[in-house]
């Protein structure tokens, strides 16, 4: 059966809100509508008990206690909470961060931004596999380090760190460890506990839940996690985060982790299973297409492919009956080729010619098929207009 056009499999840069979470939220629209601060009457303290309830949904899908939850309004903002907060409380201790070259740009940009404030930033390599080297991140460790910030998940190759590794060195260094969880929620577990994590990033958007919502895991001991806040006025979120909360917003992502938690080991599952579908259709179809990152240590539903010969844009334009990306969303606009295919030392070409796909809850083996018919057409008929082809073709051999 022909499946149901355009297809999405965009899912890195959004998902689809469920059903079960529109369905928890509905009632926050129309019937129980206080502020979850009004402390004087019935509906504020409906909304307050439904903030709450939430609070502990997103803690038990991270192995955390609900008070270490702060509310956001996505992970933007918690990346800045978390580094920006850190850095300005623990500015007596030192002025030294470490992060990565293939971060997202709200952890990339936070770090420039502090450099500007005196702060020294060390931007740790990765292999051609996408992982950093643990020895890369212990030399860079200094006495001035109060923070190190390593996403859990690659948002646009799907490579997951080994965050246990790196929260231990942490933890013997003295030094906090932030992590970017955004990709990595909901799609295989996580553990602030077993993972030695005492900041973790977290977006509602990206795991079935709405925009503009989000979460900070701040460990509250061993050690206790301590933040000066980036917004001021009120003291909602225990001062860390003032503002009212977004209290539809914040069901539905305690809805959207609640659903995770229960199901996230069959959906990985079904998804690694379709995500391989796609993976060798394309590979057993065109020559010179190339898997960028580590299939070992990657998300169970991403899959970032280069297609020698083939402009990128030319691609998305010919498959547009198909939704993806050729890189993050955040950055799609520009013209610069992903810094981090560039961080894995891919060709600025083979960079330009790369296709993220990102599976999701909702796709089926009909799409899975037909993505993979899609691209496997439009890569040939684009290479049989294309010089570059030819040019690319001593490249790899064939």
């Amino acid at each position: 059966m022909a499946p149901k056009l355009p297809v999405y499999m965009d899912n890195h840069a959004s998902t689809r809100v469920d059903p079960r979470v529109i369905e928890a939220m509905l009632p926050l629209l129309s019937e129980n509508y206080g502020n979850a601060a009004s402390r004087n009457h019935e509906f504020g303290w409906k909304a307050e008990e439904l903030v709450e309830n939430a609070r502990g949904q997103v803690a038990r899908l991270i192995n955390a206690s609900p008070k270490e939850i702060v509310f956001t309004s996505g992970a933007t903002e918690s990346d800045n909470l978390a580094i920006k907060g850190v850095a300005e409380f623990y500015r007596d201790k030192g002025n030294h961060i470490v992060t990565q070259t293939t971060e997202h740009r709200a952890v990339l940009d936070v770090c420039k931004h502090l450099e500007k404030s005196g702060f020294d930033v060390t931007y740790l390599p990765v292999a051609r596999n996408g992982r950093i080297d643990l020895d890369d991140l212990r030399r860079a460790i200094t006495p001035k380090t109060i923070l190190v910030s390593i996403m859990y998940a690659n948002n646009e190759i799907g490579v997951v760190q080994p965050i246990a590794e790196i929260g231990k060195i942490a933890k013997e260094r003295g030094v906090l460890f932030h992590t970017d969880a955004v990709q990595a929620i909901g799609k295989i577990p996580v553990d602030v506990e077993r993972d030695g994590i005492d900041l973790l990033s977290i977006s509602a958007h990206k795991l079935y839940g709405p925009k503009g919502v989000g979460a900070l895991y701040v460990r509250r001991k061993n050690p206790r996690v301590q933040l000066a806040p980036m917004i001021d006025g009120g003291g909602h979120e225990r001062g860390v985060r003032s503002g009212t909360l977004n209290v539809p917003g914040i069901v539905g992502l305690g809805k959207a982790c609640e659903i995770c938690q229960k199901e996230m080991a069959d959906e990985s599952a079904r998804l690694h299973v379709l995500r391989d579908r796609l993976k060798d259709a394309i590979l057993a179809g065109l020559s010179d297409a190339t898997i960028n990152g580590s299939m070992e240590h990657r998300l169970p539903n991403n899959l970032n492919v280069s297609f020698a010969g083939v402009e990128g844009d030319a691609l998305l334009m010919g498959i547009n009956d198909v939704a993806v990306s050729s890189g993050s969303a955040c950055t799609s606009a520009t013209l610069e080729p992903s810094h981090v295919l560039r961080a894995l030392d891919v060709p600025e070409d083979l960079a330009h010619s790369s296709i993220r796909f990102g599976l999701g809850r909702f796709n089926t083996e009909e799409e899975t098929d037909y993505v993979a018919k899609r691209v496997i057409e439009t890569v040939k008929r684009l290479r049989e207009l294309s010089p570059l082809y030819e040019a690319a073709k001593p490249r790899s051999g064939s």
